[in-house]
This record gives C-alpha cells, sequence and structure tokens, in this order.
C-alpha cells in the first residue's frame, strides 16, 4: 500500500488539515505512527481519527490521533516559524530531572512534526474552571511546587541560554511597544519615559540579584496537565537559565486564573519553606524572597501585556486581551505592596491604565 493511502487510512478522511501542510503531515505520520506502534508493542494498528487537540499563541498546532483505544499527540511546528530542537533537547532535560513531560515517539525537525504521548485532554485549568474542592485544589498545587522544585535542583549552568538583562529588558519593551503602543494608541512623553527608566532599573536589579536555576516561563495552570501524582508539563520550550522565583510566581500569579491576595502568598510561603528544605538557593529570610517575588511579577505581568498585545495586532488573536485587566490587577496589587514600585504607579495613572 502507498505510505500516503496507509496514512490517510490511518487517520481517517475527516479533513480537518485544510492548508498547505495536510498532505505533508499525512505522509509523515504513517511512518511516525508505524514507528511509535513499534516501541509501545501495539501490533497491527487500526484505522485512525485525527481531530484538532489544541493550539496556543504560537504558530503550534497540535491534532490528536485515535484508533483502538490508543491515542497519540501530533505537533505540527512549521519550521519557518518554529524552532522544535528546544523542544525536544528540554525534554530530555525535564525527563532527567525525573518530571513527568510527554514521550517523544517520532521526530523531523526539517518538516517540523512530533509524534508525542497523549497525557490527556484536561488541564489545571481547565479542572479548577469546572470547580474542585478545597482538598483537590491543596493536592493539585502541591503537586505542581514538587514537580517544580525537581525541575529546579537538576539545573546547572551552561546548559539552557542564560535569562539575562538583554532578555529582560527586550521582554519589557513589549509593553511600550505593543500595549501602549497599539492598545492604548499612544506614546511616552519624556516624563512618562522617565518613570518607566526608573521601573525597568528597579525591576531589573532585582531579577539580576536573583540565584538562577532552569526557568520553564509559563510554569502555569494551563500548561499543567491533571494525573494521578505529579502533573504533566508542557510547554517548556522557552526554557532559560534565571530567576528562581520566576517559575512559581507564574503559577500563583497565572495569566488565566486568579487567587486571591493572602492565599497566593501563602503559596508563595509553602514554596519557600520547601525550597529551603530542599537546599534550594532561596534568600533565608521569607520577606526578601516574597520582595524578589513581587518584582519578579512585575516584570512577567508588563511583559504579558505587551505579549497578548502583539498576539492580537500582529496575531489576530483578539481574544488573549480579555485577559489584559488581570495582569493590570497584578500590577496594582504589587504597587499597593511596595512603596519602591511608586514610579509605576504614578506611570499607570498617567496613562489611564485603572485597577482591574
Amino acid at each position: 500500500m502507498p505510505e500516503y493511502e496507509l496514512a490517510r487510512q490511518l487517520t481517517g478522511e475527516i479533513g480537518i488539515l485544510m492548508d498547505s501542510r495536510q498532505q505533508q503531515m499525512h505522509e509523515w505520520l504513517a511512518g511516525a505512527l508505524a514507528q511509535a506502534a513499534a516501541t509501545l508493542h501495539w501490533g497491527d494498528l487500526p484505522k485512525g481519527e485525527l481531530a484538532p487537540a489544541s493550539a496556543d499563541a504560537s504558530f503550534r498546532r497540535y491534532f490528536r490521533w485515535q484508533a483502538g483505544g490508543h491515542s497519540l499527540i501530533i505537533m505540527d511546528a512549521p519550521p519557518e516559524h518554529e524552532n522544535s530542537e528546544p523542544f525536544v533537547r528540554i525534554t530530555g532535560l525535564l525527563q532527567d530531572a525525573g518530571v513527568r513531560v510527554p514521550r517523544i515517539f517520532a521526530q523531523d525537525l526539517g518538516q517540523g512534526f512530533l509524534l508525542l504521548e497523549d497525557m490527556g485532554a484536561q488541564t489545571y485549568l481547565q479542572y479548577i474552571q469546572q470547580g474542585v474542592s478545597d482538598d483537590e485544589l491543596e493536592r493539585l498545587f502541591s503537586d505542581a511546587i514538587a514537580s517544580l522544585i525537581r525541575w529546579q535542583r537538576a539545573s546547572r549552568p551552561g546548559v539552557l541560554p542564560e535569562y539575562d538583562e538583554a532578555v529582560l529588558r527586550r521582554e519589557l519593551a513589549l509593553f511600550p511597544d505593543w500595549y501602549v503602543a497599539r492598545v492604548l494608541e499612544r506614546e511616552l512623553t519624556p516624563e512618562q519615559r522617565r518613570l518607566w527608566d526608573r521601573v525597568q532599573q528597579l525591576v531589573l536589579d532585582s531579577n539580576l540579584a536573583e540565584a538562577q536555576v532552569y526557568v520553564h516561563r509559563d510554569y502555569m495552570p494551563r500548561n499543567l496537565m491533571v494525573a494521578a501524582g505529579e502533573p504533566g508539563v508542557l510547554d517548556f520550550q522557552d526554557a532559560l537559565y534565571g530567576p528562581i522565583s520566576y517559575d512559581v510566581t507564574s503559577l500563583f500569579a497565572d495569566a488565566f486564573f486568579s487567587w486571591p491576595v493572602a492565599e497566593r502568598r501563602q503559596w508563595l510561603q509553602r514554596y519557600w519553606q520547601q525550597a529551603v528544605a530542599a537546599g534550594l538557593p532561596v534568600p533565608a529570610q521569607l520577606g526578601d524572597f516574597l520582595d524578589q517575588a513581587r518584582l519578579m511579577g512585575v516584570q512577567r505581568h508588563l511583559k504579558v501585556l505587551g505579549i497578548f498585545a502583539r498576539i492580537c495586532h500582529r496575531d489576530g488573536k483578539p481574544h488573549y486581551l480579555a485577559d489584559a485587566p488581570r495582569f493590570v490587577g497584578y500590577l496594582r496589587e504589587a504597587c499597593a505592596e511596595d512603596v519602591r514600585l511608586q514610579p509605576l504607579v504614578e506611570l499607570l495613572d498617567s496613562l489611564g491604565i485603572p485597577a482591574a
């Protein structure tokens, strides 16, 4: 049977990939499925079906292949837009650290296709939004902290690119370049620029003074899969070596789910206690760690506002801006807790950005 005909039979004729990569994916999938079936000792594969699994803010798309009780995920990452090599390399780092991530059964980095283990269809975010008990919420986030600490303990310098000043500044620049310029349709005045420079310097001085570990960079409920035991971890291909407070700050100041301020502080304290016990290089005093996490959060919140604006205006995905007020709220909360952020208060006020 010709390879393309085999792929067509295996994936079904449901016509969901009506774009220029349709045949390319189907042709590759035949051999990839055979390779996975051999690895997993599945024997002969029955006819399968392919359906969209998810998409993200990048050009990557995910599809779920199912047949005879078996299920796998195809990552479609057009190589002209996405480099899949970091995903493969960081998968290995996470696995070596004992973190639960999808196994890779087949890969073609030249074409931008990966065949992955299916870690289920329910993220932490989806599960929480359905309504869970306090005990279940406790289990989920205790497991997420345990997994994060295991990842951080495996850290070594020189393995991942550094989350250095150049990267941090480039991310911060997204706020004036995209959120202020495109969403607010304004340009910073000289006085606003002076305020912005003061905010940047305060934030960067704190960020760069932190101890460095492996940083996932999007360790949040949308990228954690519900599982027995510790979560399945996704979307880690942009990992860097940088500030230790970054990932736990992301976890509890999420893009799509908000904790009350007091509960967020309690979870950060619990992380800090476990990090100290694990020998991680967090500050010896809780207050110092919370100060670091607050300013790390400010960097991330400003960056995310810029990213959401860019996704809207450059990539044509306006729904991301619906969550922008959440990040304005995070910034206002940080300002209320830290007098050093008065320049940010003045900047937000002068731009007409109210509390969420």
